[in-house]
């Protein structure tokens, strides 16, 4: 038995082990492996992207890269005015039966912040690369809709407002990436109204 621990530890110390910059064979054949799983995940993720995230460009070698992205999931918490959190998915991924990441669209859901008070409802939204002129809002008795359909960039988010607004008093701006659309509350009413904005 003495002697098997024995070339146990002459075949490890020939490897490299315990010393060496690539002392640790077991690290590295488990390293190997999650990379081949990681290549294997990402190519049958790369089947269910929109065409339009993924780029191909030629290396000074003459390989070819690819570049996936902007691939983006987040959320933000807040209390609402009844006291219970409420949570707001934002990016452009989406849950999948069975798999979280299923859902890929080419079309980013911005980070939306709906701020009620008694006289109106504020929703700001962080849009960060576009123009103010590439945003499409349009407000109904009680949703709102904001777009942006670039070929770079693309936006969209849909919202059920807290409340029957006035979409005739909307206001809306846009600077810094940040677009803030103001709508006061009212009794119940019909049609939407674009806004332009300012």
């Amino acid at each position: 038995m003495e002697d098997n621990e024995g070339d146990d530890w002459s075949a490890r110390k020939r490897r490299g082990w315990p010393l060496g910059p690539w002392g640790f064979p077991d690290i590295d054949d488990m390293m190997r492996e999650m990379e081949k799983e990681f290549s294997e995940q990402f190519r049958e993720l790369e089947k269910d992207l929109p065409k339009n995230l993924v780029r191909e460009s030629k290396a000074p070698d003459g390989s070819v890269k690819k570049e996936i992205g902007p691939i983006v999931y987040g959320y933000s918490v807040t209390i609402g005015p009844d006291g219970k959190p409420v949570v707001r998915e934002f990016g452009n991924v989406r849950k999948g039966e069975g798999t979280p990441w299923k859902e890929i669209q080419d079309k980013r859901e911005p980070l939306v912040d709906v701020l009620t008070s008694d006289k109106d409802v504020k929703v700001i939204a962080e849009m960060p690369g576009v123009d103010k002129n590439d945003i499409s809002v349009t407000v109904n008795a009680k949703s709102l809709v904001i777009s942006v359909d670039r070929e770079d960039r693309r936006y969209y988010k849909e919202l059920d407002l807290p409340g029957v607004v006035d979409p005739k008093g909307a206001k809306s701006s846009y600077n810094n990436g940040i677009l803030e659309v103001t709508v006061p509350l009212k009794s119940p009413g019909e049609g939407g109204v674009r806004l332009k904005v300012e």
